[in-house]
């Protein structure tokens, strides 16, 4: 059976007709599993007799991706007996000539896939196979298909997920990955990675092609949510580069019609070489009040290219709680070009302060948890710690008198965050011990408020942001339970089952027991309510959106939840006052989650979807560890490091500090946090709001350690070890977007203008060649930063 072919054709120029879209492969004699059953046990996906459910009918035989445009072959549920995808086992899947001939080359490969393990991602290379005998690769990755607590949202959500002898009703997933392509060839056959196992394995549903002839073409048109000034919608149009020029000079203009809808503000495209994506954003106005066609316009130097795409849906909606509906929101733009955070982990258990040390350190903030559940769950031992330091009849409540504050000065901490390079900070307005930093009104009496210091913290810290850093956005922290909240009790909670995993994390519900006398801890300030998550959780979470204005609403560890009803309203609300909110991957609701919360995590690759990798300056703990000692701190070249490795990869870092009780903050992290926050201050421009290249997001090896960002006016060449003089010359073997006229320079370095440069080409492979002594390197620290702006 032929390829499914679904290509538009463009007109320019009033006489090229040039023919453009996705080719989905047919993959079925490859199939090897089953993934969709139509009742528990039916299937075995993951070899533990679970499943996923059937897609929607409108999800086959064919599904369009909604965040690339791609289409595949999507078979879904192909009945009792009939396998449905395949677990990647080093299959060489040929591709059909006769399938593309006429269309020009296949630009990139896309693949809908997903790992069957909870908790572990799965990754390994797909090789892609040339006519000429050359080839390339691709780190396909996929996280699991379904996760709990934090949410993953793939690109197709399905409501549950069917076990053996029953269904779970947390959302299951597929994901999505594109694949660039070496430009100018014909792809001849592609090789998946074997991930067949022992442990996670790696799946894949669909594969498609995007093939276009040798001219600049329109992938996909992606209307958002977002607002670039009040009722101006931001649409997103993808523009590739299957061609063998670059755009360059004045660039392009893109714009968009339609019935009901115009653009006011042109997308801008100033360079674009071939083997390259761009995502161009257009402001639109009006409404087409249906799906209708829409005619995206390129033009430039005279040329005028249209492409027309049908199904186009203009309009902000009104927000409501469901799903589909909520699933349009995502990250702001704010957000996406902020790179860096600080995430604040501050509480009573700063009083306790102890989480053992490398390589024994569990969470410090988990103190309370972790010594009332030894032995099963306590490897750091934080049973013994309590009993030697506080004594068998001390009770966690009895850190409230010591958390006082008496130090804290919240104007420092903001002009640090500020200092430090920071656009944004995330606070713990209450973690999961239940005290909260901010008022938490009729709902509870166990803040700040009325223990500890008696003072607003949260309120403090905001305010000092809005007057002394303005452009600080604020964000807070919410755990959705309470570990021994007994309102929480119906709610309650194990992660995984105690039975098979005695030391699984766990939100019971119940007061807790002193582990040495077995009496019923305090749980001081507690006000019985009806239902904890009616008269608890929602309210609190308004109360930090209305009373607050948090930018970031972060929550933590989901499950049962208000979120639809939450993130309608203040969405709603929000977008009347003219502000764009973001809402994490934890808040228990996978279609409202804007972006995904990976901690302590990097990428060898970019990922599509935004995501914010959370990690602390502590080796291993969010909150204060008075046994770290300060070498073990994260340093300023470290943070550095990390932090352009992960905005290289499109995710942003949210770096966690964990000051003591008194407010003050440990010297390491302050001391860390200005000197990297110098060379971030000096270099913003080659971070904030950049974007990760689609070509590739790092070149590896070779004593070459290099990552790439880029905005409309510049490309940036981030060198994570000093670059190393060979003759005078620094080299960086990729097809670097650099023409005659770009200004080479190293990038807030004394003297570092105007570099001579010249790119090599040897067969297939170029590389960029430098003109730079060590001298004019050795003014620089951490990071050594190669701008070229384009001309």
């Amino acid at each position: 059976m032929p390829p499914h072919k679904l290509l538009f054709c463009v007109l320019a120029n009033a006489v090229l007709t040039v023919c453009a879209g996705s080719i989905p492969l047919d993959i079925s004699a490859f199939f090897n599993n089953k993934a969709f059953g139509s009742y528990p046990g039916e299937a075995s996906f993951d070899t533990l007799g679970q499943s996923y459910p059937p897609p929607r009918a409108e999800y086959t035989p064919y599904y369009t991706s909604g965040t690339t445009g791609i289409v595949y072959s999507f078979p879904g549920y192909t009945g009792a007996r009939n396998p449905d995808n395949i677990v990647c086992a080093n299959q060489t899947i040929t591709i059909p000539q006769h399938a593309i001939s006429g269309h020009g080359k296949v630009f990139s490969v896309s693949f809908l896939l997903s790992g069957d393990v909870e908790f572990a991602t799965v990754q390994g290379n797909a090789t892609f196979v040339y006519s000429d005998g050359s080839t390339s690769s691709y780190e396909l990755r996929s996280l699991d298909w379904f996760s709990w607590l934090t949410l993953n949202k793939g690109e197709v959500v399905f409501p549950s997920r069917f076990t053996p002898a029953g269904v779970n009703w947390n959302t299951s997933h597929v994901f999505e990955r594109e694949a660039p392509l070496l430009p100018g060839k014909t792809l001849q056959s592609v090789t998946l990675p074997d991930v067949s196992g022992p442990g996670a394995r790696m799946h894949v549903f669909g594969i498609s092609l995007w093939a276009a002839e040798d001219r600049l073409a329109i992938q996909a048109v992606r209307p958002t949510q977002k607002w670039f000034e009040a009722g101006e919608q931001v649409v997103e149009v993808t523009v590739n580069n299957p061609g063998k020029g670059c755009v360059a000079g004045a660039g392009v203009r893109v714009s968009i019609e339609g019935e009901g809808f115009g653009t006011t503000r042109p997308g801008k495209l100033k360079r674009l070489c071939p083997g390259d994506q761009k995502v161009v954003k257009i402001g639109v106005r009006g409404a087409s009040h249906g799906a209708v066609d829409a005619l995206v316009a390129v033009e430039g130097e005279g040329d005028r290219q249209s492409t027309r795409f049908s199904g186009v849906e203009i309009g902000l909606t009104e927000w409501t709680t469901e799903l589909d509906n909520l699933a349009q929101h995502e990250a702001p733009d704010w957000f996406d070009g902020g790179k860096f955070g600080i995430f604040i982990h501050w509480g009573v258990y700063a009083v306790t302060g102890w989480g053992n040390s490398t390589p024994h350190e569990s969470y410090a903030e988990w103190f309370w948890w972790y010594s009332t559940h030894h032995p099963q769950a306590d490897p750091s031992d934080f049973y013994d710690y309590r009993l030697r330091t506080y004594g068998p009849d001390w009770a966690y409540d009895d850190t409230f008198p010591h958390f006082n504050a008496s130090q804290f000065d919240p104007k420092e901490w903001v002009d640090l965050f500020a200092d430090a390079g920071a656009q944004y900070f995330v606070i713990t307005s209450k973690h999961h011990d239940g005290f909260a930093l901010f008022d938490t009104g009729a709902t509870s009496n166990r803040s700040s408020l009325h223990y500890g210091p008696q003072r607003d913290l949260l309120r403090e810290l905001f305010d000092a942001a809005a007057t002394y850093q303005p452009s600080l956005r604020r964000g807070t922290y919410f755990s959705l339970p309470e570990w021994y909240n007994p309102d929480f009790g119906p709610y309650g909670f194990d992660q995984l089952p105690a039975d098979t995993v005695p030391g699984t994390n766990s939100w019971p519900g119940v007061p807790a027991r002193n582990p040495y006398t077995n009496a019923i801890e305090p749980y001081t300030g507690h006000v019985p309510v009806d239902d904890f998550i009616a008269d608890v959780m929602l309210p609190q979470m308004r109360i930090l959106a209305t009373d607050y204005d948090t930018d970031i609403m972060w929550c933590d560890i989901g499950a049962a939840n208000a979120t639809a009803v939450f993130a309608a309203e203040w969405w709603e609300v929000t977008r009347k006052e003219g502000r764009q909110v973001a809402i994490n991957s934890r808040c228990g609701l996978a279609q409202a989650a804007d972006f995904d919360t990976p901690e302590y995590a990097t990428f060898a690759s970019a990922q599509a979807r935004k995501w914010e990798s959370n990690m602390g300056m502590d080796p291993y703990s969010y909150g204060y560890n008075a046994a770290t000692p300060d070498y073990a701190y994260m340093n300023a070249s470290t943070l550095v490091r990390t932090l352009v490795d992960v905005v290289a990869k499109n995710g942003n870092l949210l770096l966690d500090i964990g000051p003591r009780a008194d407010g003050t903050i440990v010297q390491a992290e302050v001391d860390s946090l200005r000197e990297a926050g110098r060379w971030i201050c000096a270099h913003g421009e080659a971070l904030f709001n950049t974007t990760y290249w689609f070509v590739q997001s790092e070149v590896l090896g070779e004593g070459l350690d290099v990552r790439f960002t880029h905005t409309d006016d510049a490309f940036y060449m981030l060198f994570l070890e000093k670059p190393v003089v060979e003759d005078g010359i620094v080299g960086v073997p990729a097809p670097i977007p650099i023409l005659k006229g770009d200004e080479v320079s190293l990038l807030a370095v004394d003297g570092g203008g105007n570099l001579a440069w010249n790119m090599v080409s040897k067969g297939d492979k170029k590389e960029l060649k430098v003109e730079v002594d060590d001298e004019l390197l050795d003014k620089d620290e951490f990071c050594w930063v190669f701008k070229i702006k384009y001309a």
